[in-house]
């Protein structure tokens, strides 16, 4: 027995953590900790440097960083430019992996749920170069998801709302059983089409909460409302 354990630890595989700051990010961490096949080496988050900011969710990088300092795991930044195209990204994003590939990292972990073209398109770019890439929150359905990050005592905020779907008034609110109760029926509930983004604050894979107050709501590209939050 001591022996085929020894050999089920060598079997672990180094990975990286895809890191938005947000909501399924944090499911996936709380799910992939606990599973032995992975052993989490860092996270891997990328910035718009023209604003030192998470794209698309907008969150600063300070507070980025003291996301992950109460996480307990490093941080791997990659910064894109905010035109990017998708050979940028790309290629910036195989810089970073190729360098960890060497320490031993094979794999990276994903937040995504149910979209097979992204799935596809991350298992093909890191398929090239000998990564693979690791889904545990896939094929769930997204109201359950929701629901047990509330009830796991997360805490998060919106910080973006594509105004295509949602109305102004939602970005800003905590992600809690009020607002899903207030999106539309055709929204999905965890935000997987893009409809929202979040930041979170605390819950129990955190050391300490993470302190901040809400700023301005300022509107991007004539469509995205965005929620300010400065580090306090």
């Amino acid at each position: 027995m001591r022996k085929e354990r020894k050999n089920c630890m060598l079997r672990e595989e180094k990975s990286f953590l895809s890191w938005s700051g947000g909501k399924d990010s944090a499911l996936a961490l709380n799910r992939i900790k606990n599973d032995e096949n992975y052993r989490l080496v860092a996270f891997l988050t990328s910035l718009t440097e023209d604003y030192n900011r998470i794209s698309m969710h907008g969150i600063r990088q300070v507070l980025l960083e003291r996301q992950v300092e109460s996480l307990g795991l490093p941080l791997e930044s990659v910064y894109i430019s905010k035109n990017s195209s998708n050979e940028e990204y790309e290629s910036k994003m195989r810089s970073v992996l190729n360098k960890f590939i060497k320490n031993g990292v094979t794999s990276v972990v994903f937040g995504d749920v149910y979209l097979e073209d992204v799935r596809k398109y991350r298992e093909e770019n890191l398929s090239r170069i000998g990564m693979k890439a690791v889904f545990p929150l896939w094929g769930s359905d997204t109201s359950d998801l929701a629901t047990e990050f509330i009830d796991l005592a997360f805490k998060a905020i919106i910080t973006c709302i594509d105004s295509k779907f949602l109305d102004k008034k939602l970005v800003g609110r905590e992600f809690d059983k009020a607002f899903l109760s207030e999106l539309p029926t055709n929204i999905d509930p965890c935000g997987e089409k893009g409809e929202f983004h979040s930041f979170v604050y605390a819950g129990p894979i955190f050391k300490k909460e993470i302190s901040f107050k809400k700023g301005r709501i300022v509107r991007r590209n004539n469509r995205f409302f965005f929620c300010d939050l400065i580090p306090t």
